[in-house]
């Protein structure tokens, strides 16, 4: 297996991330696991994540923390709005998001992570 930096970011408790990470431990894929729920997350990198895949593919509108959002801040959503909800409320991205030496994965597929590994 190639040699690659690989950062998790998701909330520990998620069973998504949950499962992401025992793939990633049983496949021995080493990486860096980042907590947003503890550690929040940087404007520069949410934006560069937003530029590179779309601030609707990193919004989670499934979410418990997005559904209970009042009506007046779900309407009208655009970049700038959308990412002033994730920089605010971290659990508000989608997740895992992994990010393998700068390609990023949302969600979490075993056959997209076998794919992206190899």
């Amino acid at each position: 297996m190639p040699t690659s930096s690989a950062t998790l970011y998701g909330i520990k408790n998620c069973d998504t991330v949950k499962k992401a990470r025992a793939w990633l431990d049983a496949n021995g894929v080493p990486y860096a696991f980042h907590d947003y729920k503890a550690q929040g997350i940087d404007r520069a990198r949410l934006e560069s994540w937003v530029r590179s895949l779309g601030w609707e593919t990193l919004l989670n509108r499934a979410g418990t923390t997005f559904r209970k959002l009042p009506d007046a801040d779900k309407t009208g959503l655009d970049e700038g709005r959308a990412l002033a909800l994730m920089l605010d409320q971290p659990s508000m991205i989608k997740r895992p998001v992994l990010d393998l030496d700068g390609r990023l994965i949302v969600g979490f597929k075993a056959e997209q992570y076998e794919q992206a590994v190899r």
